[in-house]
């Protein structure tokens, strides 16, 4: 694949091989944890095999091209590295874009232009954190070529901050995390609020992690995502006039219990769900821990009442995919991933049974909503990192 990637690099950029350098930043699923990021809370994330390739050579102009294989009908984007500011019809380009200015606002002098192809075989719109995994890819990638000489974790917390300044979405620290400081069969236990983490071993004995994405459009999720994040600052500004507390994630439930009677209705179904899945994800991280995979997917399916009942972000088709899954012989734990309204399921099901798996939850979920799910078998990788001449063989 890469050898074919450095064709098409050649194709649209001219010159050899020699100077080509490659780059890969996973995409990443969440397997417990969700909406507890911006509150304080801890996650549960994995990077995966799939994710962003950038291929890349410097030109010594003063301009940076850049050019998806994903995108062809948008040409190669031409920015004079003079002036990286956001522009609408860049689109996608955005995202590195973004990435290459906090470089130069870091005091990182970057001399020469580079022409740069990205490949990614995340699927689009899963909510498997493609922004991320370009936005990572962009970061490792340029850290290398201007020897900045940036830790993993600076790189992490500036992807998030383009996101959140120079793209302007919101999110958590969650998805930087995951995508640049994966480990191969290992998930992450993150306290969103500190940044203290451990690596869980994933010892999945003869299953496997099937993601089932619905292929629902998602044009309602930007806007709910931030109704719910103002929700619950809402509900932590109420509960901060009695505990002393920084985040939802700093409360037990016996303390909610205590003080709901302070919020709203709605606060009080969106902090309880913030709550009590923070301590779902600590039940599940001891679970991972001792290989109880069928208390990890008792919590699995828990977190996804949650989401469904007090969080209210999971919808028909997510819910379609969740209680078919929950229905087959072969499911060990399943529950929707991600930000809700559409994307994607998380399945944790027996190797012998995925073929019945997609079979069956395909046909329930098709005959349901009226068109298809997709579903990808996928392992656990590494972060972001430059690949090696070994590393491009292999692919």
């Amino acid at each position: 694949m890469i050898e074919q990637l450095k064709t098409d690099f050649m194709a649209w950029f001219g010159g050899g091989r020699e100077e080509i350098r490659t780059f890969f930043a996973p995409g990443r699923v969440n397997l417990i944890g969700e909406h507890t990021d911006y509150n304080g809370g801890h996650v549960l994330p994995c990077a995966l095999q799939i994710g962003t390739y950038a291929l890349v050579r410097k030109t010594g102009s003063a301009d940076v091209r850049l050019y998806s294989q994903n995108l062809p009908e948008k040409g190669v984007i031409t920015v004079p590295l003079a002036d990286l500011s956001y522009n609408d019809e860049h689109g996608w380009a955005n995202y590195p874009k973004g990435i290459i200015a906090a470089f130069q606002a870091s005091g990182v002098i970057i001399d020469s232009g580079f022409d740069v192809l990205y490949y990614g075989n995340i699927p689009n719109g899963a909510g498997l954190s493609s922004s991320a995994s370009i936005e990572l890819v962009t970061a490792v990638m340029v850290n290398e070529l201007f020897q900045a000489n940036f830790s993993m974790l600076e790189l992490v917390k500036m992807s998030q901050t383009v996101e959140n300044n120079y793209i302007g979405v919101n999110c958590g620290i969650m998805d930087q995390f995951a995508v640049g400081m994966g480990r191969k069969n290992h998930a992450i236990l993150l306290n969103c609020q500190t940044l203290t983490y451990r690596y869980l071993p994933l010892a999945l004995s003869n299953c496997s992690i099937v993601i089932a994405n619905t292929n629902k459009q998602r044009g309602l999720a930007d806007s709910a995502y931030n109704e719910r994040r103002a929700t619950c600052e809402a509900a932590l500004a109420k509960l901060q006039q009695y505990l002393p507390i920084r985040s939802l994630g700093d409360l037990t439930s016996e303390q909610f219990a205590q003080y709901e009677h302070v919020l709203s209705h709605v606060e009080k179904k969106r902090a309880r769900h913030a709550v009590t899945e923070n301590e779902r994800v600590m039940k599940a991280a001891e679970a991972l821990a001792k290989g109880e995979l069928a208390r990890f997917a008792y919590l699995m399916k828990q977190s996804h009442l949650s989401l469904r009942n007090d969080y209210e972000v999971t919808g028909v088709e997510l819910d379609t995919l969740v209680e078919a899954a929950w229905k087959h012989e072969g499911t060990i734990g399943a529950r929707m991933t991600g930000a809700g309204f559409g994307g994607c399921t998380v399945n944790i099901v027996k190797d012998e049974h995925i073929l019945s798996f997609i079979e069956q939850v395909g046909r329930e979920y098709a005959q349901k909503i009226g068109y298809e799910a997709s579903f990808y078998v996928v392992k656990i990788g590494d972060g972001a990192k430059e690949l090696t001449e070994k590393e491009e063989m292999r692919l």
